[in-house]
């Protein structure tokens, strides 16, 4: 694992810090009381002081997140745009796309529960009445219970284009189910926004052989992610925080789908790298 940033983990034994390319295990402190931390990086820079270091290991990170439920957005990227104005033309449902990508109102759709979500080297799903199925590269903000971002995570929202495709109102189906949602390796704490300049970037192994890879940056973020929580929390409350997902600018050609045994790796900037295979 690499340095830098101060980021949180959460493993079995409980949550670790890593500051400065060290590991700090944060003993008696719960997951969910953490996000929700008044001043965190303050509160946590003093916690670490005089505690000894320790090697993490990536076999010990589990999916960072507790109580939380994650959300995500869509067609905030032109990319996405055009993928989903395609794949719902039959269905009739093409010019939806069009006009909610300059519409002032996001798309805002419910993504997981937590039993659903996997980690850092876990396994995801494909459905099995599926027969187009990707997985869409997503920066994933950290959000605690009164509205703030906190951090940043990577995220996978694993897709069915075929069902979202056949009729818009089956988004639910094609988006929500065990395994779907993937989330790691854990959450570079931050108050500033990220830069424009930053990259996300997707790799598809098959077999040993790249089957598709993808690049894009925060630059062709349509929406602010700010703007994208305000309308979250618009008659939402979220006790224990919430994730939520931004959209993806990186979508594969239409004859790609996903099979079982494929390892997708997603970087995104500072925050890391998150591997799952697909079972």
């Amino acid at each position: 694992m690499s340095g830098g940033s101060m980021k949180l983990f959460k493993t079995a034994q409980g949550p670790v810090v890593q500051q400065d390319s060290r590991y700090f295990r944060l003993n008696g402190m719960d997951w969910d009381d953490l996000l929700n931390e008044r001043d965190l990086c303050a509160m946590l820079e003093k916690r670490i002081k005089g505690v000894p270091s320790f090697s993490l290991e990536d076999s010990e990170l589990l999916a960072p997140i507790g109580k939380q439920e994650v959300w995500a957005a869509g067609v905030t990227y032109f990319r996405s745009r055009d993928a989903r104005i395609e794949e719902a033309k039959q269905a009739g449902g093409g010019d939806f796309y069009a006009r909610v990508y300059e519409a002032e109102r996001p798309e805002i759709f419910f993504k997981s529960t937590p039993h659903r979500v996997v980690g850092h080297n876990q396994k995801v799903r494909i459905r099995k009445d599926s027969k187009w199925n990707v997985p869409e590269p997503e920066l994933t903000l950290v959000v605690n219970q009164e509205s703030k971002i906190i951090g940043y995570t990577c995220g996978n929202d694993m897709s069915s284009r075929d069902i979202e495709g056949e009729n818009p109102l089956y988004l639910p189906q094609a988006k929500c189910y065990d395994q779907a949602c993937a989330l790691g390796p854990g959450i570079l704490l931050c108050d500033d926004p990220l830069p424009a300049s930053t990259e996300i970037n997707i790799q598809i192994v098959r077999k040993g052989h790249t089957q598709f890879s993808g690049a894009t940056s925060l630059s062709q973020l349509k929406r602010k992610p700010e703007a994208l929580v305000e309308f979250l929390y618009r008659e939402n409350s979220f006790p224990h925080g919430c994730f939520l997902m931004t959209g993806t600018g990186i979508v594969p050609p239409d004859a790609f789908t996903l099979q079982s045994g494929d390892e997708i790796t997603i970087r995104i900037g500072d925050i890391g790298t998150l591997k799952n295979t697909v079972m």
